[in-house]
């Protein structure tokens, strides 16, 4: 029988080697629920202690491949703080870093490009609250407007990059894809899972042809507030798809 799960102790904060399997299990459940790029965009986790201290993917490896100990430690710009025989992308860092840096709750960063991430970025409603998931973004997903690829010589994107983003929990990169923020990374996927549901119901009710359906815009704003907030958003079903990927691919934990 499985034991019921706890809610971490209130100021709990995790080691190093929780948050490597924490990230490795993101890592996993993005390849599992088909929201990959072949080797490219990045999940990110800071570091507790002093300094700016990330852990990032080894650039090359599929996400379904990733492990704990695989995991690179790097600093704010990218750049690896510890020996590894995989190179790492410190480009494609520079909208984790902007956002690590200048986001208080962004401990962790989560950017994916799927095909109705995408598809919805290339529109100019964002997301539409077609059905009960997506009125829950109502009022929580930010915009930032397409500047070409994110290039680390860029200062005043990433400036840009974190006043877009606010308080938010979740951004469109028009014409890019998207991304999630989270003080855990529990937090982050949670968001991330639901921005990409609300997505595909979105495309796919769009791509029927027949007439959509709005709800009324006070009821809109008052199914997003029954959704509210919480210090341990994503935990409960975080412990669940650890649990399974214990059980069907337990090496993310090596």
């Amino acid at each position: 029988m499985i034991p019921p799960p706890r809610p971490p102790a209130p100021g709990h904060i995790p080691t190093e080697q929780e948050l490597r399997e924490d990230l490795a299990a993101a890592y996993r459940l993005i390849a599992h629920f088909g929201m990959t790029d072949l080797v490219f965009t990045h999940l990110s986790v800071r570091l507790p202690g002093a300094g700016h201290r990330f852990l990032v993917n080894p650039y090359g490896m599929l996400f379904e491949e990733i492990t704990a100990s695989s995991l690179v430690t790097v600093d704010a710009d990218g750049e690896p703080l510890q020996p590894t025989a995989w190179p790492v992308n410190p480009a494609g860092f520079v909208i984790h870093s902007a956002l690590h840096r200048g986001a208080p709750d962004a401990n962790c960063v989560m950017h994916t490009h799927t095909l109705a991430g995408m598809a919805v970025a290339a529109q100019t409603g964002g997301i539409l609250p077609l059905n009960q998931i997506s009125t829950e973004f109502h009022g929580r997903v930010a915009i930032h407007d397409y500047e070409g690829i994110a290039a680390d010589d860029n200062l005043a994107e990433r400036e840009r990059l974190v006043a877009d983003m606010g308080a938010m929990p979740c951004m469109i990169l028009r014409h890019h894809g998207l991304l999630t923020v989270g003080r855990t990374v529990a937090e982050a996927f949670y968001w991330m899972y639901y921005l990409e549901m609300a997505c595909r119901i979105q495309v796919t009710a769009q791509g029927t042809g027949a007439p959509l359906s709005l709800p009324p815009a006070q009821l809109v704003q008052r199914t997003a507030g029954q959704f509210g907030g919480s210090a341990n958003k994503g935990w409960l079903p975080w412990q669940a798809l650890q649990r399974k990927l214990d059980r069907e691919q337990p090496d993310y934990r090596q």
